[in-house]
């Protein structure tokens, strides 16, 4: 018997985290200190203040049952946090949970097109932004991003007949895994530019919590004319290490924002209730931990990005997330053989660049997911392993 099933798994084979992992735990047997720079799961702990919601509201019997909707002062909460953050007031209607971006991402595309609309995606980007509006059997169409032009989209450049097919447009800045950030000018652009074509935006708000060098971070809702053509999914993942909890939030224009609320009412029962008390906790709580993570996180990137550069590995810094990025060192090509020789070799594993499209070839990504101190230990491997010439 032969048991079939949907062609579209044919896409979806071991993804290069599984395959790195397996490498690691290879060379973690020769007893080599590995230094794990591959997957973005933080390490900072999360804030007790989070912590104790989460655990007080799991000693009550009654809150293990169906959620079945938002509580309502989960809902206030998004609304005083976008105020008072990013100065974007916004209406009860605008606003639907989701299991963490990643979720929504891979679902929202089931509500928003039909079968052969064509979903702009960025390449180099990160993968749910294809593997989402795939699995609504839209068409996807890459559009590049080069350091040639900032890692911006270049909208002029898009063709009329894909412009007429397309549904949506995946917008994220900063960009993982480019770790690059967005001027205002280009909101001030894409927005206009997004209406005369009708385009939706969805912008992955993931790592505004997470800019450096004295940037702040913005939500597309604050640029005039958003609401009416946008959309954006706010994580709690990376600014309050809510992780494992699988907690975000879809915010922005109603009609858009409740059509994807109705689709989500045919998968689940609501976000587990200890979960949403915990999110409260976040939004609410104070924001020093908040501020004092991102300076932490810089404090890595100049260890990592600086370090690799004085030793002759031009990696640029990066300009936000917990990421960097930057090309391969001279006389290698090939990323993916490059990062498996690193590995072997100084014990020092990052994520090919390959994995993320075509244009990120040639590329790594690291995640800055170790301290200062750990991190200056890796750069020094590096050195040690002979394979950055100078």
């Amino acid at each position: 018997m032969t048991l079939k099933v949907a062609d579209r798994m044919k896409n979806y084979e071991a993804g290069i985290f599984q395959v790195l992992n397996e490498k690691k735990e290879e060379v973690e047997k020769t007893g080599k200190k590995v230094y794990n720079l591959s997957v973005g799961t933080p390490d900072i702990k999360t804030p007790q203040h989070i912590i104790d919601a989460v655990v007080k509201a799991a000693g009550d019997a009654e809150n293990y049952k169906y959620a079945l909707k938002d509580l309502p002062e989960l809902i206030r909460a998004v609304i005083d946090r976008y105020k008072a953050r990013y100065q974007v007031t916004l209406k009860e209607d605008e606003i639907t949970s989701v299991y963490g971006s990643q979720e929504g991402i891979a679902h929202i595309g089931l509500a928003l097109c039909n079968p052969g609309d064509v979903v702009l995606v960025p390449n180099p980007g990160y993968p749910i932004f294809e593997i989402g509006p795939s699995l609504a059997c839209a068409e996807i169409v890459t559009y590049p991003l080069t350091g040639e032009n900032q890692y911006l989209p270049d909208l002029d450049a898009i063709d009329e007949e894909t412009r007429k097919r397309a549904r949506f447009m995946i917008v994220s800045y900063p960009l993982n895994p480019v770790c690059k950030t967005a001027p205002d000018s280009f909101y001030e652009k894409l927005i206009p530019w997004a209406k005369e074509n009708d385009i939706i935006i969805l912008h992955d708000n993931a790592y505004s919590d997470i800019i450096y060098d004295g940037k702040v971070g913005k939500s597309i809702l604050y640029f005039e004319g958003a609401k009416d053509i946008c959309v954006e999914f706010y994580s709690l993942s990376k600014s309050f290490n809510y992780t494992g909890a699988r907690v975000g939030f879809l915010t922005g224009n109603a009609q858009l924002v409740q059509t994807f609320k109705r689709l989500r009412s045919q998968i689940d029962y609501g976000t587990f209730l200890p979960v949403q008390y915990g999110a409260i906790a976040a939004l609410t709580g104070p924001d020093d931990f908040v501020k004092e993570q991102c300076k932490e996180y810089q404090r890595r990137r100049d260890a990592l990005c600086g370090g690799l550069r004085s030793i002759g590995w031009e990696i640029p810094d990066s300009e936000g997330s917990m990421f960097a990025w930057g090309p391969i060192p001279e006389g290698y090509e090939d990323d993916v053989a490059f990062v498996m020789e690193l590995l072997e070799k100084s014990g020092v594993l990052c994520t090919p660049g390959s994995s993320f499209g075509s244009l990120g070839k040639g590329h790594v990504r690291f995640a800055l997911t170790m301290p200062v101190e750990e991190l200056e230990k890796a750069v020094l491997a590096v050195k040690e392993s002979g394979m950055i010439r100078k």
